[in-house]
């Protein structure tokens, strides 16, 4: 599931090569490119404007910004990357590679945009964030963000104390419901085709969860359009006001074939990933990824703190390779002839 913000103001695509290009414009990829420009880099990124949180009111659990509406922080971050120097292109990528490398064998990469459009840059920051894959229950997606929810601690708060409905999706929702049940009193589980062992009846009985074992049909709204609750196949009807599930969460990989990038499931097919390691690092030199494209379970603040991290450190390797190409002119220069 994603939305698409309203579309803002976008800077020109450098002809000239550049520093760093960043692909994704949410919070990893915007606080990166912060770091970029304040280390006087110059730093592009491609946004195509479908932010995850979209259709969500407020973002939450992020000290400071708690409550402030995604688009109001994502406007906010493009403001600050640009006052440094920073450029960023509303666009879609269409393909990226690794060009040619210079003669003095720093990296290269093109990136093509959908309409045509090419960008080359030495180095790359991946933050294009994931997709939730919701179940394919009917009425279920058009509630997405507001009273179909997936986290406890983005949106508990707000949905607390009303009736919640848990729809199973796998092992991993076992202990979903547990989160939710923090935070009502009120909590129907719907196992919809997965299997409770007795431990985890014995350990919902005794937190009052409820267990229902018919499969869902369909979610049903009341007169003014709000989720009214779930409809069962055999035709009963269970009221609910929210409904929690565990969504897949797969990283948005689209126009980054040509990276070769290696991917990691998760367990019990609950997402998949990019692989990374220290500060976003990935087995391909000279590309970077930051925030949910890699960690599939970060919130905004994880998600931005793991872009400033990545920046940095492609900030420092191009500081060596700079002074590396400086070191080799100066001795090319001074060379006896």
């Amino acid at each position: 599931m994603s939305a698409q913000t309203s579309r803002y103001e976008s800077d020109t695509l450098p002809a000239e090569t550049v520093d760093v290009v960043v692909i994704g414009g949410g919070a990893a990829g915007l606080n990166g490119a912060l770091m970029l420009a304040r280390s006087r880099r110059s730093v592009v990124v491609i946004d195509n404007g479908t932010p995850r949180n979209a259709p969500a009111a407020a973002m939450h659990g992020f000290i400071v910004l708690d409550g402030t509406p995604p688009p109001e922080i994502l406007k906010r971050g493009r403001q600050q990357v640009r006052q440094y120097g920073g450029q960023i292109v509303f666009g879609e990528v269409a393909a990226t590679e690794p060009a040619a490398p210079t003669a003095d064998g720093d990296l290269r990469f093109t990136v093509t945009l959908a309409d045509g459009r090419t960008l080359t840059a030495r180095r790359v920051l991946v933050a294009t964030g994931l997709r939730d894959v919701l179940p394919e229950v009917p009425g279920l997606a058009e509630h997405w963000g507001r009273s179909v929810v997936h986290c406890p601690y983005c949106h508990g708060w707000e949905v607390r104390d009303k009736p919640i409905g848990l729809l199973a999706t796998g092992p991993a929702s076992l202990h979903h419901a547990l989160l939710f049940r923090q935070l009502t009193d009120d909590l129907v589980y719907f196992t919809n085709g997965t299997v409770l062992d007795e431990d985890a009846r014995a350990r919902f009985a005794a937190r009052n969860i409820r267990n229902v074992e018919i499969e869902v049909q369909e979610v049903v709204n009341d007169e003014g359009g709000a989720l009214a609750g779930l409809r069962l196949v055999d035709g009963t009807f269970v009221e609910r006001r929210v409904i929690a599930v565990a969504t897949q969460l797969q990283a948005r990989t689209e126009g980054l074939d040509g990276l070769k990038l290696p991917m990691e499931d998760l367990p019990d097919n609950t997402g998949r990933r990019f692989a990374s390691a220290m500060a976003g690092t990935t087995d391909v030199p000279g590309v970077w990824v930051a925030g949910n494209a890699t960690d599939l379970t970060a919130q905004v603040g994880a998600s931005a703190a793991a872009g400033a991290l990545a920046g940095s450190h492609i900030n420092a390797l191009l500081a060596t390779a700079d002074t590396d190409a400086a070191l080799a002119a100066a001795q090319a220069e001074n060379a006896p002839a």
